[in-house]
């Protein structure tokens, strides 16, 4: 039985942008949620808690994405208050984001979220991406999972070069 795709839902407050993610993570979904943390990201939030209690896979595509989300957003804060706090990641999860060399990019919390009252639930509008830009995503993602870690470059070295190529042939032809 295939799982389903996954889902975003956006809660925002004064100081914080919270995003739940339901179902499967991968490459397919990777450029929607890409767009939807540059937007808020340009609307002034800096605090984000990812919410993963019913995310239950991730593929190497959407960890880059976070990945390379973390970096960025570590690298802005430079000691304001940017962050990024993972909730409830399942144990699969957990193990990839270690595996991969990424863990330290985040706070992992547990148990139930304690948000303020005064959220406003925000839709995001799907981004409905070509296959270049899935592929765009796809290789910037395997780039930043590389760059936090250089254990991970025999793991996708092989793998961003097919989606150079790849996206070299789209834009070609494009």
């Amino acid at each position: 039985m295939a799982l389903p795709s996954a889902k975003l839902l956006v809660l925002v407050g004064k100081d914080f942008a919270c995003v739940k993610i339901a179902g499967r993570a991968n490459f397919t979904f990777s450029p929607d949620f890409k767009t939807l943390l540059a937007e808020l990201i340009l609307k002034g939030y800096a605090h984000f808690i990812i919410d993963l209690s019913e995310c239950v896979l991730m593929d190497s595509t959407f960890l880059g994405v976070l990945a390379g989300f973390g970096i960025k957003l570590n690298q802005a804060a430079a000691g304001n208050d940017g962050r990024i706090e993972l909730s409830n990641p399942n144990a699969r999860v957990t193990e990839l984001l270690e595996n991969l060399g990424v863990l330290q990019l985040f706070k992992i919390q547990s148990g139930t979220l304690q948000l303020s009252g005064d959220v406003c639930v925000q839709t995001p509008a799907p981004v409905n991406p070509s296959h270049e830009e899935i592929t765009r995503t796809s290789l910037e993602a395997h780039q930043a999972l590389m760059e936090v870690n250089p254990d991970n470059v025999p793991r996708f070295k092989d793998v961003a070069q097919f989606l150079a190529e790849d996206l070299k042939n789209l834009q070609k032809c494009g």
